[in-house]
């Protein structure tokens, strides 16, 4: 398991009150929720980031989708 470490942050009184809600709602505290939130974030801007680079690489090799191939996707 790794070291867990402390964070500081602000929020505005109507995101903790919903944080705070949500938190007694599913029975879990404030760390649990703000922590599954920012791994569900960090998941999602490695997707994007890996699926740019993906696009780049596709991109200087030159290997773009034939007019007919467009042609047939927008014709769905």
């Amino acid at each position: 398991m790794s070291k867990k470490l402390g964070v500081s942050l602000r929020l505005e009184e109507e995101k903790i009150e919903q944080l705070d809600s949500l938190a007694k709602a599913t029975h879990r505290d404030r760390s649990f929720l703000i922590s599954e939130a920012i791994d569900n974030y960090l998941e999602v801007q490695q997707w994007q980031i890996n699926h740019i680079k993906n696009a780049i690489q596709q991109a200087d090799m030159k290997d773009f989708a034939s007019a007919d191939a467009i042609k047939r996707i927008l014709s769905k």
